[in-house]
């Protein structure tokens, strides 16, 4: 396994693509952050945005293995 995956006969890394699907995954779960409220009890709103995207990456790499990809 070499971690690469072919969209259109063009190679890309798998953490690239797993990252681009962690955007769009955390997009909506900081919109559900901003509804409910939750910001008001941090300091650092972009702090926490970005250490919920690390998170959902993270999850991402973990399961990739059993979503079909082979990093």
């Amino acid at each position: 396994m070499n971690g690469e995956i072919a969209i259109l006969g063009v190679y890309m890394p798998t953490i690239l693509l797993l990252a681009v699907v962690a955007a769009v995954l955390t997009l909506p779960l900081l919109r559900l952050a901003d509804f409910a409220g939750l910001y008001r009890f941090v300091a650092y709103r972009a702090l926490v945005d970005v250490c919920l995207y690390v998170l959902v990456l993270g999850a991402l790499s973990l399961l990739a293995p059993y979503l079909g990809f082979h990093p």
